[in-house]
């Protein structure tokens, strides 16, 4: 995974084919069989190919059926198998013999309560894999993928059943099996997912017998052999011969079968070493530093994917360095056979093969490799338990019962009930007192005392049950019984123990899945390629939806998407589970829900012990109870705790509280600003409406002012005309005024016209201006 603004080459490299099989076709698809062809001359290639792949899978066969090592053990698993579960514990001669003679030969089995001691702690500690990146190309976010689909893959294909039974099979017997498989997602589609299926007969595998590794790491091949009814055989093969595996093809061709009868079909799986050559590839990096080379070394691609891909990689600007190298490799091939013919052959994507074992105890001497069980050294004490439990049992039947004794004469009376006396509960019963002479009898009749347990043969019980226990490790305390111990710390020291002594069985099974996860991740990659959408699981049960070579956004803890500080686009990842190497991790533990029961159980411990704690984890609590409404409820109380326990930073809370309180002041403030202004509004409008009277006033003086300087100026020519008259006067009236006269009143009229204490009217008082600068000071804040 790349943390990029957009996708870049490594993205356009892997959908080249960096990371594919060494075939073109898709994984465990079939890709012959022996009519593959209609050509005649194509046919006869093919007849001798299956010919030689028919024998070379005889000869293999031979040499994993009849090693020493696949002959012991399997009689061995069969002898524990039928001894520990179906209580075949007594010789088949010796009960035939026993029970002709009328004696008891009862089977008391203590071993298959043993064995689910073991089988069932496995169940309550199942082991997990875990996958962690291994090297620079590889991240922790696709890891979380690959254990998610991992863990998808477990519970979709139930593989708790697998792994159970084969342990059983390993813990009863000395060995069991499981498998990883291809099956179509759906029927109506052409995705395929993974499954890990159980393999019911651990007899129908035949390993390996020069394998070592206690995980089928390194098995070169392995049959699986499956009886077949013969009309679903014939259903599915159409036109083949019903020859079973094991048989000769030429003396069985042909033959008549009889209706009801099965046909063995094998499960060859060959694993060949391979030779490869890879090519070092450059690729544009994704950020170029200034002053270095923009390319950067890539994966090794396989040389005949560069070749049918060089257009594409030469486009992309990628390029080859260095000559290359060989690297080994191993190629998988499964054939389904009968003893006639090859009905299938299936180009497996894997480097191994899909059977994994899960062994018991395993002993290896002068090279033979022998699993043992848990309870085969225990055959023998049991055996010896049952032995001295039937004969306290045949001693108790067969023993008579205790009689009655008395004098000759004294059963005469009630005869009957004397007789009966040992099989019926009479109320009473009359003896005679005297005999038959008429004397009298010397006591009446009395029973003998019982015959007393055979003490030899319970002592022998009792050593025969301390002999199973002290062989298999597994004792009365770790079985449930009580003991001397009263703590609980011993108790549980004491069951301990059992676990101890029996904890490689687990730690096998543990193994086994590590293999198993290996498979997984080398065929997860070529299986759910690019640009598709699988489903992962947390290890709560949890699903979600995760495309493939799709570029997704990258949230942050508060679900939003990532902004990249330089190119400030959201970032986004593409999860290529093609691309990187993972470790492999398997863990032993409870399971989800059995860690969540005891959380609970020891948090209500806890609160008993300090009931002041019990504010502070009882949302812990909450969620880790199993009942409806438990999430709600510790979401609630959740909300209740302080920051600093709801994994919030103190200091960032508070500065959000400052945030907040600032923002109301603010809010606040603006309220009062708009206040101010919708005041001053006002005001600014009544001083408006104000300054209009005063205007108007004025106008009003103004136009008063200017009539009265007309009416002054229309008196003063009325004067003017008026002294002239008188003056001058009427024609023939007057004062006879010389010119020099007439000039100087002339004169003396203009002047006094011309002066201003005359023309002047008089000021009216101003108005008042108080009002006037408010007004102008709010208009120039308006």
């Amino acid at each position: 995974m790349r943390l990029r603004a957009s996708s870049g080459g490594a993205r356009g490299l892997a959908k080249a084919g960096c990371i594919v099989p060494s075939n073109s076709h898709q994984p465990g698809q079939p890709t012959g069989g022996a009519n593959a062809s209609t050509d005649r001359a194509s046919e006869r290639r093919l007849m001798a190919t299956n010919k030689d792949i028919l024998e070379e899978a005889k000869e293999a066969f031979t040499e994993c059926s009849e090693s020493r090592q696949a002959t012991e053990n399997r009689e061995a698993w069969l002898d524990d198998f039928k001894f520990a579960r179906l209580n075949q514990q007594w010789p088949e001669a010796i009960e035939r013999k026993r029970i002709a003679d009328g004696r008891p030969a009862l089977t008391f089995n203590r071993l298959p309560a043993i064995i689910r001691q073991v089988a069932n702690d496995a169940r309550q500690n199942r082991p997990a894999i875990r996958t962690s990146p291994a090297d620079d190309e590889a991240d922790p976010e696709t890891a979380e993928v690959f254990n998610g689909l991992i863990r998808h893959i477990e519970h979709n294909s139930d593989a708790d059943v697998a792994y159970d039974h084969a342990l059983d099979c390993a813990v009863s017997g000395g060995f069991g099996y499981f498998r990883i498989n291809l099956e179509y997602a759906t029927d109506d589609g052409f995705d395929k997912d993974l499954v890990i299926r159980r393999i019911a007969d651990p007899l129908s595998v035949y390993e390996d017998p020069h394998a070592m590794a206690a995980d089928s790491s390194d098995w070169n091949m392995a049959f699986v052999v499956e009886s077949i009814n013969l009309k679903r055989f014939k259903r599915l093969y159409k036109g083949a011969d019903a020859v079973d595996f094991d048989a000769a093809y030429d003396g069985l061709k042909g033959s008549s079968w009889r209706e009801g009868e099965s046909v063995l079909r094998a499960e060859y799986w060959r694993r060949e070493e391979v030779t490869k050559r890879i090519l070092a590839i450059a690729a544009p990096g994704d950020i170029e530093i200034p002053g270095m080379d923009p390319f950067k070394v890539g994966k090794g691609v396989l040389e005949e994917v560069y070749k049918a891909n060089k257009d594409l990689f030469d486009a992309m600007g990628a390029r080859v360095i260095g000559q290359g190298r060989e690297v080994k490799s191993h190629k998988v091939t499964q054939f389904l056979l009968t003893g006639a013919e090859v009905l299938e052959k299936v180009d497996w994507a894997g480097k191994h093969i899909p059977i994994i074992p899960v062994y018991g105890e395993e002993v290896i001497v002068e090279g033979q490799r022998h699993f043992r069980s848990l309870i085969r050294d225990a055959r023998g004490p049991q055996e010896m338990y049952n032995v001295s439990r039937n004969a306290q049992i045949e001693r108790e039947a067969m023993s008579p019962k205790t009689p009655w004794i008395g004098p000759k004469g004294a059963f005469t009376t009630d005869a009957s009930k004397w007789t009966t006396a040992n099989t019926d509960n009479h109320a009473n019963i009359e003896y005679d007192v005297y005999d038959e002479d008429g004397r009298p009898l010397p006591a009446p009749p009395q029973r003998q005392f019982p015959e007393p347990p055979n003490a030899a043969a319970i002592q022998l019980a009792m050593q025969a049950a301390d002999d199973i226990q002290t062989i298999t490790g597994i004792h009365e305390a770790s079985l449930g019984a009580r003991s001397n111990e009263t703590s609980g710390r011993a108790i549980i020291a004491r069951q301990r123990e059992g676990d101890v002594s029996t904890f490689h069985f687990i730690d096998n099974l543990a193994r086994s899945i590590r293999h198993a996860g290996r498979i997984l991740i080398d065929l997860i990659p070529q299986v759910y390629t690019q640009d598709r959408i699988v489903r992962v699981m947390g290890p709560d049960g949890a699903s979600k939806i995760v495309p493939l070579g799709q570029e997704v956004p990258v949230t942050g803890p508060d679900g939003q998407p990532v902004i990249d500080p330089e190119t400030q686009q959201p970032r986004t990842r593409i999860y290529d589970l093609g691309v990187g190497k993972y470790d492999l991790t398997v863990s032993v533990g409870p399971s989800y829900s059995t860690k969540r029961e005891e959380a609970a159980s020891q948090m209500i411990e806890m609160i008993r012990a300090y009931p002041a704690i019990a504010p502070l984890i009882g949302d812990l609590l909450a969620k880790n109870l199993d009942w409806p409404g438990a999430d709600e409820i510790a979401e609630r109380l959740k909300a209740m705790l302080p920051p600093q326990l709801q994994g919030k930073d103190p200091r960032i809370e508070q500065m959000a509280q400052q945030l907040s309180q600032l923002g109301q002041a603010l809010q606040q403030s603006q309220a009062q600003i708009e206040g101010m202004k919708q005041d001053r509004s006002i005001e600014v409008a009544k001083v408006e409406i104000d300054r209009g009277k005063l205007d108007l006033e004025r106008q009003k003086f103004a136009a008063q002012v200017l009539d009265d300087t007309r009416q002054t100026d229309i008196d003063a020519a009325n004067a003017e005309t008026n002294r002239t008259k008188v003056i001058v006067g009427p024609k023939g009236v007057g004062l006879g005024l010389t010119p020099e006269i007439q000039a100087f009143v002339y004169e003396t009229m203009r002047q006094a016209l011309n002066s201003p204490d005359l023309l002047q009217p008089p000021q009216p008082k101003p108005a008042p201006m108080v009002a006037a600068e408010p007004a102008d000071q709010f208009r120039f804040g308006a």
